[in-house]
């Protein structure tokens, strides 16, 4: 694995308003080109543990993200995996599927099991189900591809980079 660009990571840096803490690589690309998800190590460099492999950077695509969990979009979603066994069976391949890909970065103890976004049983986070479903590609998580499809083209005005300052 190659470190990342360090043009991306100024893009992640002005992207979050800080430093990105443990970025191995960029995970997914806007459809304008730019990060819009990374892919992190399961320890921060200051050793914290850090469960969320895949975190979603775009501003533009966050604030979509968040209009969705303001509408009760989580709720929804939880509700259905108490009722439907096939959503739930597919959900817990989805967190089997992020155990999976973290534990290729390494082994840590104080998160072993624990993936993230509520899986396999909730729905806490849904930009954590969004960032894994970019990453992962379709057919992977299907509540993240369930929010995605219910998200507008963030991209669509222009390239998100022609915003940076």
């Amino acid at each position: 694995m190659t470190a990342p660009d360090p043009a991306d990571i100024a893009t992640v840096a002005w992207q979050l308003g800080r430093e990105p803490r443990g970025v191995l690589d960029i995970a997914d690309r806007c459809p304008c080109g730019e990060p819009d998800v990374v892919r992190t190590r399961p320890r921060l460099p200051d050793g914290t543990p850090f469960p969320t492999t895949f975190y979603a950077t775009c501003p533009r695509l966050t604030a979509a993200i968040s209009t969705l969990e303001s509408a009760g979009v989580m709720r929804a979603m939880e509700a259905r995996l108490a009722d439907d066994a096939e959503l739930a069976t597919a959900y817990e391949k989805a967190h089997a599927d992020y155990l999976r890909r973290r534990a290729q970065l390494g082994d840590v103890h104080e998160i072993e099991g624990v993936s993230a976004g509520g899986m396999p049983t909730r729905v806490k986070c849904l930009h954590v189900l969004v960032a894994h479903a970019l990453a992962a590609g379709p057919g992977v998580n299907p509540l993240g591809d369930e929010a995605l499809a219910l998200l507008p083209q963030w991209w669509s005005t222009s390239p998100c980079a022609t915003t940076k300052e």
